[in-house]
């Protein structure tokens, strides 16, 4: 696989400083039972990488330690790692709120035949990749048979009560190109989704969340082996905004990889690109608890354009309104 960071290491990308943190995303593991093209962390049924119990007993001090209000767990597939449960409800035991990014496909797996159950009993909110309303599209990008799986994960979250009125359990779906373009209006997409999915499969959701492809790893190395890596580069660059910087979410988020090193996001943790305080090469989330981020520098790279281009793409969709 080419490596993409040599190429995106020298930038003029503008400086940013942090701001009060408020979300502690963390990464449970590279293993997931699928392998995406899209896929900015390289996983695969074949990764081992799993965040053991020592490192999710770090992760809850820090909570008892903070100030942060939501926990948004990420893998790989974050169900499959074994502390999963016991890390969602420490959290919310403590008012924590709780951000599953579930493939939707991880939920037929072995294990996981009351996971929905186990999501809705602790009020946890689903963001589930769904990258298209068409079948073609997501078996072509996600593999063969996925999008009927991800039909029948969707449709058991609406039975659980996800996305119903008065329910309180929120089910957001995201949305990322098929390739080196910038995803389209993310309001007007929405209203397409709604729509196709609720007359063909009878599905609602709350929320679409609209992300650009990061150009590192598996997809930025498929952008080079086309020879449309810097062609892409350019596309996000002349696409940027200064009006996207103040709500980027490496402002108020920290991303920690399973082993519990700490990183300004989830993107300069797969190339990584630790947080940086005091001089120190790389910060574990022990190190971290009671330390004040706020004024910090974030690191910044190449890649960041990727989060400010057009619309603005983060963790939580479009940064455009």
């Amino acid at each position: 696989m080419h490596a993409t960071l040599p190429l995106l290491t020298e930038t003029d990308f503008p400086p940013l400083r942090r701001a009060q943190l408020e979300t502690l995303q963390l990464n449970l593991g590279y293993r997931c039972n699928q392998a995406c093209l899209h896929c900015h962390v390289n996983a695969g049924p074949k990764r081992t990488e799993v965040m053991n119990g020592d490192t999710v007993a770090a992760v809850i001090d820090f909570l008892d330690n903070s100030a942060v209000r939501t926990l948004d767990l990420t893998g790989g597939a974050p169900e499959l790692n074994p502390h999963f449960r016991a890390l969602v409800g420490a959290a919310r035991a403590r008012g924590i709120g709780v951000i599953d990014r579930c493939n939707l496909t991880v939920l037929f797996e072995d294990g996981q035949q009351d996971t929905v159950r186990f999501l809705a009993g602790h009020s946890v909110k689903v963001v589930a990749s769904m990258p298209c309303y068409l079948k073609e599209n997501v078996d072509a990008q996600r593999g063969n048979g996925v999008f009927g799986k991800s039909i029948a994960a969707l449709r058991l979250l609406n039975a659980a009560g996800y996305a119903r009125t008065g329910s309180g359990l929120e089910l957001d779906l995201v949305y990322n190109p098929q390739g080196a373009t910038l995803p389209p209006p993310q309001q007007a997409l929405e209203a397409d989704y709604r729509r196709r999915l609720a007359d063909d499969y009878g599905i609602v959701f709350n929320r679409l969340l609209t992300l650009a492809n990061m150009p590192i790893n598996r997809f930025g190395s498929t952008l080079l082996s086309r020879g449309e890596f810097d062609s892409y580069m350019e596309l996000l660059r002349s696409a940027h905004r200064d009006e996207n910087l103040d709500a980027v979410m490496c402002r108020t988020l920290i991303s920690v990889d399973w082993r519990g090193y700490v990183y300004d996001c989830d993107f300069n943790q797969m190339l990584d690109l630790p947080l940086q305080l005091d001089q120190r090469p790389r910060l574990h989330i022990s190190d971290v608890q009671g330390t004040a981020l706020n004024g910090c520098p974030v690191r910044v790279a190449q890649h960041c354009y990727a989060c400010t281009a057009g619309q603005g793409s983060s963790c939580g969709g479009a940064l455009e309104r």
